[in-house]
């Protein structure tokens, strides 16, 4: 197995920036994904989205981290935050033009008859900024955790540097063949945003 069974690889970011995307890559270069298959694909994300449910109370119950070494895991980048020391986490953290991910996600919520529009689009991407800054800035102050931000946008137009730079971080013995064969640019329905 490519991965360190003493570490535990998180892909992070916005929701609707290319996190499941990236799940899948990894997943195919070798690391094994922990998911339980609870969240379907759906339309807006056709191969799925490869979360795993306990993640979304890790400040209440951390213990599925006992068993995550050696895997890649989902997260929202929000939830990081909780993550506890005494393990050593690898963050791939998936960056997506902003005017995009609010796009995307104004399309899954118009899907399940919600709005996003609560804030407007100017206020929601100055929230998002100010966030990702808050995020950037606490991350480099946690010695358990490597970070490396990709951009959604380059993977899907030239996936090879991208496909090189994260083996590299994970320790460079991922199968970038298997991983590129996963990188689909037809899913990038709107320049604006569509899927994840």
């Amino acid at each position: 197995m490519p991965s360190d069974p003493h570490v535990i690889t998180v892909v992070s970011g916005l929701p609707r920036s290319g996190t499941s995307m990236m799940m899948r890559m990894i997943d195919a270069g070798g690391i094994p994904a922990l998911t339980d298959n609870i969240r379907r694909a759906d339309e807006d994300n056709p191969r799925g989205y490869f979360e795993f449910e306990p993640v979304k109370k890790t400040r209440e119950d951390p213990s599925w981290l006992d068993r995550a070494g050696g895997r890649v895991v989902k997260m929202v980048y929000r939830l990081l935050y909780d993550l506890p020391a005494g393990h050593q986490y690898r963050i791939v953290f998936m960056r997506r033009r902003l005017e995009e991910v609010i796009a995307s996600q104004d399309v899954m919520l118009s899907r399940r008859g919600r709005s996003s529009d609560q804030l407007g689009k100017e206020k929601l991407l100055g929230l998002f900024e100010q966030q990702l800054n808050e995020f950037d800035t606490w991350v480099r102050t946690r010695p358990n955790f490597k970070i490396l931000y990709v951009s959604y946008n380059d993977a899907l137009e030239n996936p090879e540097p991208t496909i090189a730079a994260v083996n590299e971080f994970l320790g460079g013995r991922l199968d970038a063949k298997a991983m590129r064969q996963v990188v689909e640019p037809s899913l990038y329905r709107q320049r604006s945003g569509e899927t994840e």
